[in-house]
């Protein structure tokens, strides 16, 4: 058996900060591309919960929280305002590799995410709730696909209303607000204000993402405590429809291929970041 040292713990530490932060870059980049969601990118990477407990319980361990959740933020600001044209380009000219690559991110989780889910038992109406969720969920994206669009102008409180709904996709896995921002005519306006860097598009959008998570973080808590079970399986619901929805029709030709290696690429790379974090169990932060 291996000695650990305080080298090779403080090493351990870099590579888990490390690893939260490329967490937290994945799930800013959910955030901004349409179809996906940042929050069931958050459950599959196991962030979701603890997330949610923290932002519940504010005063109850709030450095350590704090310092855990850290490299996360960072990553999540990278990811959405570093990759914002890179996302919008890359889904404009190759959506559906684009797409095939984020499914196979969520896909190489779910084996840890099915399992954490079971933790505490499961029974037989735990998958009918799944199945159920799932359908839904498939059905619901399905028929939003076919709204029309309605274009707001961009003003401060159609910013703020930006925020809340990328909020109501943080504490609600599988909603995309990037699609309700398609709708709404305000994705462009909000990608190009973002890679500019623009204050009176980043503030409101800020204000109104923190706002929509304080105010509903503490119920989505209280719920876990009481049915964890059920919220995981509904969770886990929610992922599945969600994914399913996504899968981009009409792909033809040498695409086909790129989209399987792509896939592969995110399958692998998401699953190996679930056996690290297997392998190195966090303390229970809350």
């Amino acid at each position: 058996m291996s000695e650990v040292t305080p080298t090779t713990r403080k090493t351990a530490s870099i590579g888990d900060w490390l690893l939260r932060l490329i967490k937290g870059v994945i799930i800013g980049i959910g955030f901004i591309t349409p179809g996906l969601s940042g929050g069931v990118l958050a459950v599959v990477f196991g962030l979701y919960e603890p997330l949610m407990r923290f932002i519940a319980n504010l005063k109850e361990k709030f450095i350590k929280n704090l310092l855990f959740f850290i490299p996360v933020g960072i990553g999540g600001i990278i990811g959405v305002v570093a990759f914002s044209a890179a996302v919008d380009w890359a889904f404009t000219h190759y959506a559906a590799p684009f797409i095939w690559l984020f499914i196979g991110f969520i896909a190489g989780t779910f084996p840890s995410l099915f399992k954490t889910a079971g933790k505490q038992g499961r029974k037989a109406w735990h998958w009918l709730l799944l199945a159920v969720i799932a359908a839904g969920m498939f059905l619901m994206m399905k028929w939003m696909e076919s709204i029309k669009n309605v274009t707001l102008a961009p003003s401060f409180l159609n910013w703020l209303m930006s925020g809340a709904l990328i909020g109501l996709g943080v504490v609600v896995p599988g909603m995309s607000p990037s699609n309700f921002l398609i709708y709404l005519g305000l994705y462009q306006p909000m990608a190009n204000g973002i890679k500019n860097l623009d204050l009176g598009v980043i503030l409101p959008l800020a204000l109104g993402l923190i706002l929509c998570v304080l105010v509903f973080a503490k119920l989505v808590s209280w719920l876990f405590n009481k049915a964890y079970t059920v919220m995981y399986h509904l969770i886990l619901g929610v992922v599945v429809g969600s994914t399913l929805a996504i899968i981009p029709a009409g792909v033809s030709g040498w695409t086909i291929a790129l989209c399987a290696v792509l896939f592969l690429l995110g399958f692998a790379a998401s699953f190996a970041l679930a056996k690290v974090d297997e392998k190195h169990p966090h303390e229970q932060i809350i």
